[in-house]
């Protein structure tokens, strides 16, 4: 039986001299404040058992990955009509790209570069005050992780909102073209929010458990979505999750992952585990450089990739 925390603990090990590489996201002048010198990793099992090292219990902005949750919920919301609204196609641009969006009139490449978030977080916004709304999104991430203490950052929300211009630009765009039923202002209110929410390592794996146990929350039994939707959810991750770093993730890790700027990202073993990293310096595209390497390792050692050893 393979030892987990043992090949936990040796890719902490092995990159430790590494942390603090990599270059904060500063444009955010929160997250330019976060200690550089952090690394974190958690792997959770489907049936509950978890691994961690170094400083996996240390909150964080989980910033982007909170896009696999939100899609959750839309998801849950209207079905496959979201797709009317937001494509399932890797981009091959920034994250907050403006030229794709007018080249194919208003509608995202996917749910997980800027302007698909915030589409998707209009869906969610659907009926509800924008408070009501941030407070759905906020449950159900602690009903996943089964854990109440979950919060949004505050700070970091306030941050994300007087700086978040290509954001409002973004999201003014899509309404020009008829892709934003509420109020700008109130759709981004969500989405700022929404990337604002803090979690730890353990937490973050803890919450993306139902994607790799085919839609059900082991830790509760029940049904977070059907297997195939939890499929199609981790085939967007694999393809999406890394923006134009997506292709190279696959290539070097083999699974479903979602980054975020803040330096986490969680990562889908189908069938296996849940896995979330966590040092705040990041990659040229935006992804965590100590992150990406430790879930190679892990994958590489673990022999866990969708692609087979």
């Amino acid at each position: 039986m393979t030892d987990l925390q043992a090949i936990v603990d040796s890719v902490y090990s092995d990159l430790a001299s590494r942390i603090g590489e990599g270059k904060l996201a500063d444009y955010i002048p929160e997250l330019a404040r976060v200690d550089p010198g952090q690394f974190g990793i958690a792997l959770v099992t489907t049936d509950g058992r978890v691994h961690t090292a170094g400083d996996a219990e240390t909150s964080f902005s989980i910033q982007s990955i909170s896009k696999v949750f939100t899609l959750t919920l839309a998801l849950g919301k209207i079905g496959d009509g979201l797709w009317k609204r937001v494509g399932r196609e890797p981009s091959g641009n920034t994250f907050n790209s403006i030229v794709q969006l007018e080249q194919e009139k208003g509608k995202p490449r996917n749910p997980f570069i800027n302007a698909g978030a915030i589409a998707v977080a209009d869906v969610v916004l659907a009926g509800h005050l924008p408070k009501e709304a941030i407070g759905e999104i906020v449950q159900f991430i602690r009903h996943l992780a089964d854990d109440e203490s979950i919060a949004i950052d505050h700070n970091v929300a306030r941050s994300e909102t007087q700086t978040g211009y290509r954001n409002v630009a973004l999201a003014n765009f899509m309404k020009s073209f008829r892709n934003l039923d509420h109020p700008v202002e109130h759709v981004l209110g969500v989405y700022f929010h929404h990337c604002a929410i803090a979690m730890s390592c353990r937490q973050l794996a803890r919450s993306g458990l139902y994607l790799a146990s085919a839609g059900r929350n082991p830790l509760n039994g029940g049904s977070v979505v059907s297997a195939s939707r939890a499929r199609r959810i981790n085939a967007l991750m694999l393809m999406c999750g890394h923006y134009d770093g997506s292709g190279d993730f696959a290539y070097r890790v083999g699974l479903p992952g979602k980054s975020g700027v803040g330096g986490g990202i969680l990562a889908i073993a189908p069938g296996k585990a849940s896995i979330a990293v966590w040092s705040p310096g990041l990659n040229e595209v935006g992804n965590s450089q100590l992150g990406s390497a430790a879930l190679e390792l892990l994958a590489q050692r673990t022999g866990w990739s969708v692609f087979g050893q």
